[in-house]
């Protein structure tokens, strides 16, 4: 999803031209110092700045700029998704597979056979065959690439078994990390210093590494040169993980957060500085969480509740915060540029800069249900929302048809509505002014049946999003049916996920009682196709 952030946050771009920084479509911030970045545009240029440490920028030689220069072997490539380690190295994959790697390159970390210095991007040799690179992750001096098949590749510094080889000796190109993880899918991975972690579609975390201050979860202080899972996350389901510096983030299906690792700081949020070698549920009294965010670079930990607020905890800016603390930011890139020391992103970021349209968005957003400036009026549940005709006209094709000479609305200033809720309609209208959504899930599924109707395709992504981060055991049956009503693929195999993983618990609500008793029957089936009842 897209952040919304204020560029001068991060001072590596403080020079750049306007014009500039509103083309940028993908950055990543790194360095030492945080004065390193590199950034592609709309028009898939890519651009590197700043000090140039061991030839990260990939220009071809080690002098440090304050002016942006193009990476002219990557530009017009697709570049869509890249990773750096503190070496420092960078690795970048492209939109048709193709993976390049510059910079340090001592311990093989740019995987292209040798341990020359990369001083422009070359093309690392995959064998991968028809699969492409959906994500990578960088350690220190190792590197991760995850495939739209699932599969796991990794290269560079292994001395503590961080590329899961099996051994110790260092990798020099691309090799498939297979042991345990034969036949399973992995969906998501990440990089710690010298350790690395991977999810499974199941939901089961793998770790490999170092170990030493207990990161890998595996209630031991034990390297483990190839994978292992994370047995103190057993019995829960896994959406998400991170790494800092030497400890580790989890996040469940069901919002809940969990930390493991070292804890000098209080990175794991626990109020003290104990390491732990497990997985431990911290804040559960901060309700329910959506992403969360961590960087090997560092030792800060922060995360994003279903609320909307950013926590942040760890090493900040030299403090350490020892609980997870609530900020002012709107979203977890902040934390990174105000407060991570160094201040490096923590994944890709794209944004949006210009103060000439966020006042904008605050006027419209001032401006809707407001009496006095309004020119029409909708009547729901006996309830008024006032708005601007205008405003709908330019924001959604089905008020630009409905406020034409041959309807009837079109000469009315008021209109009632009877067949969605007050709040459905209201939320659907705001969301016109201010482009969010702000619904509980149980209602996100009137608003979908809306967006459908209205064929609102951004708005229906915007519920499923809110859908998928509000489902719980009580629930999922619930917004199961609701995304087989609607045709949300994409969200039927979400919720058809979670509904299978807590099944025992899903099958006793009442929601999963009031389905269909066809669809009970098809959703027995699939779950046996999942190996729901394996034994």
């Amino acid at each position: 999803m897209t952040n919304i952030y204020d560029v001068a946050k991060w001072p590596i771009f403080s020079l750049l031209e306007d014009e500039l920084l509103s083309s940028i479509k993908l950055a990543c911030v790194f360095g030492s110092a945080g004065n390193e970045a590199i950034f592609v545009t709309k028009d898939d240029d890519v651009y590197a700045i700043g000090n140039n440490h061991n030839a990260c920028l990939g220009l071809g030689d080690v002098q440090s700029i304050l002016t942006p220069r193009k990476i002219e072997s990557l530009c017009q490539k697709g570049l869509c998704t890249m990773s750096f380690g503190s070496g420092p190295h960078v690795v970048a994959a492209t939109e048709n597979g193709e993976i390049f790697s510059w910079g340090h390159n001592g311990y093989c970390q740019l995987g292209n056979g040798c341990t020359n210095q990369g001083m422009l991007p070359y093309q690392i040799s995959t064998n991968l065959g028809d699969s492409k690179i959906m994500r990578l992750a960088c350690g220190s001096h190792h590197t991760l690439a995850l495939t739209d098949k699932g599969e796991v590749f990794a290269w560079g510094y292994n001395n503590c078994g961080q590329v899961g080889s099996g051994a110790t000796a260092n990798i020099n190109t691309p090799r498939r990390v297979s042991s345990v993880l034969n036949g399973k899918r992995v969906i998501s991975i990440a990089c710690g210093q010298t350790s690395s972690l991977a999810v499974l579609e199941s939901g089961e975390v793998y770790g490999w590494g170092y170990n030493g201050n207990g990161q890998l979860g595996l209630g031991n202080n034990v390297n483990q040169p190839s994978p292992c899972k994370v047995s103190s996350l057993n019995g829960v389901v896994i959406s998400q993980i991170a790494c800092g510096y030497a400890h580790s983030l989890g996040l469940s299906d069901e919002g809940h957060l969990f930390t493991w690792g070292a804890n000098s700081y209080g990175q794991l949020g626990t109020g003290n500085k104990a390491n732990l070698c497990g997985a431990t549920k911290i804040a559960e009294d901060l309700g329910r969480f959506t992403d969360i965010a961590a960087t090997h670079y560092s030792h800060i930990s922060a995360a994003l509740a279903q609320s909307g607020k950013v926590y942040m905890w760890g090493q900040c800016k030299g403090q350490s915060v020892l609980s997870p603390m609530e900020t002012r930011f709107t979203c977890l890139d902040d934390v990174f540029a105000c407060f991570s020391s160094p201040a490096v992103t923590y994944k890709l970021l794209t944004f949006e800069n210009f103060a000439g349209r966020r006042a904008l968005e605050e006027t419209l957003a001032v401006a809707f249900d407001n009496q006095e400036t309004c020119d029409l009026r909708f009547m729901v549940e006996d309830r008024s929302i006032h708005v601007h005709k205008a405003l709908l006209k330019i924001r959604c094709q089905h008020f630009r048809s409905m406020f034409q000479s041959h309807w009837e609305e079109n000469g009315k200033d008021v209109i009632e509505i009877t067949q969605f809720s007050y709040p459905v309609y209201r939320a659907f209208l705001e969301y016109l002014y201010t482009d969010q959504v702000s619904l509980s899930p149980e209602d996100a599924i009137g608003l979908l049946d809306l967006a459908n109707s209205y064929c609102e395709s951004h708005l229906k992504k915007q519920c499923e999003r809110i859908i998928k981060q509000g489902i719980n055991i009580e629930n999922a049956a619930l917004l199961l049916a609701a995304s087989i009503r609607y045709e949300a693929n994409d969200l039927e195999a979400f919720c058809f996920k979670f509904a299978v993983n807590h099944m025992t618990a899903v099958v006793q609500t009442e929601a999963f009682k009031k389905l269909d008793e066809a669809y009970v029957k098809d959703f027995i089936q699939r779950a046996a196709e999942w190996g729901a009842f394996k034994y």
